[in-house]
């Protein structure tokens, strides 16, 4: 039985597609064992599957774009659209049915600096009329890291994906309050990345199918189903949180449509970097995206 090493650059239920590729058995229906493991500290996961130390990982089409800019052309393919939208929440110390994104501008905010989760942030808040340079912002890698801090006393407000905000609320010491992926809309925000040559294979065409089978299974089976069955992915996590952001993520449309990213979420990327500055020009899509192995 093959075995296809997938890498996560981050990790949370976010990318529960991917996750319940191996959670979900899809992956051993088609014939193939599987592991899975986040980036480590310094890692890039394009890169660990460019130099063949991975088959399939997860990253963002904002990730190819730096080659591209000094004219190269990116080790991997873009060849599945995991997340349609942004998946940071934002949480608060105290329940606040009457937040408004101006009540960041007398507040101290733990957000994920750096990449696309502040170049993300940055656009979100320009829409609702915002600069996030005018907001007392705490430095955080976010994840674990962010919850030690938030625990420690830090920050008002919280900014990170689910199902970390999720367990603020189960834990009683955080509530969330807002939506990056509401205020900045549809986008190419993740993606599955594989190097070319591997996605003309009969193993790429089963990794498909069954990517294609696990995403529509997290965008329509029970919440609490999936959050038990990735429940060993999260061993300190609530189930009740996993579940919580599965519902959320299924309700804001995430994981709707086809696997194949869209042309349309692709530009809209584009704009998210070009207003932070982080892009050279306007990319052409196919130099970055394929079409899923087996269409």
């Amino acid at each position: 039985m093959p075995d296809i090493r997938l890498i996560a650059s981050r990790h949370s239920a976010f990318y529960s597609p991917m996750i319940s590729m191996i959670a979900g058995g899809f992956l051993e229906m088609e014939g193939l064992s599987a592991s899975y493991t986040p980036a480590a500290a310094g890692q890039n996961s394009a890169i660990e599957v460019a130099e063949g130390r991975a088959d399939i990982g997860q990253s963002a089409v904002s990730g190819s774009w730096g080659a591209l800019d000094v004219g190269e052309k990116p080790p991997v393919a873009h060849f599945a659209q995991i997340n349609a939208f942004d998946g940071f929440i934002v949480a608060a110390r105290e329940p606040d049915a009457d937040f408004s994104w101006e009540k960041l501008l007398d507040a101290k905010f733990l957000y994920v600096h750096g990449g696309q989760p502040e170049a993300m942030l940055r656009y979100g808040l320009h829409r609702v009329g915002i600069d996030l340079s005018d907001i007392e912002g705490i430095e955080s890698p976010g994840g674990d890291e962010m919850m030690e801090q938030w625990r420690n006393g830090a920050g008002d407000y919280f900014h990170e994906q689910g199902a970390f905000p999720q367990q603020l609320e189960h834990e009683g010491i955080g509530h969330i309050v807002g939506s990056i992926g509401e205020i900045v809309g549809p986008t190419a925000f993740s993606s599955l990345v594989a190097r070319w040559d591997y996605l003309d294979s009969d193993e790429a065409r089963a990794v498909a199918r069954a990517y294609r089978a696990s995403r529509e299974w997290v965008n329509t089976a029970d919440p609490m189903e999936i959050a038990e069955a990735e429940e060993p992915f999260f061993p300190g996590m609530a189930v009740d949180a996993t579940a919580a952001a599965v519902a959320y993520y299924q309700k804001l449309g995430n994981w709707d449509g086809d696997i194949a990213i869209p042309r349309d979420l692709y530009e809209s990327a584009l704009d998210v970097f070009e207003h932070s500055g982080m892009v050279g020009s306007r990319h052409a899509y196919e130099d970055v995206v394929v079409a899923p192995p087996g269409g």
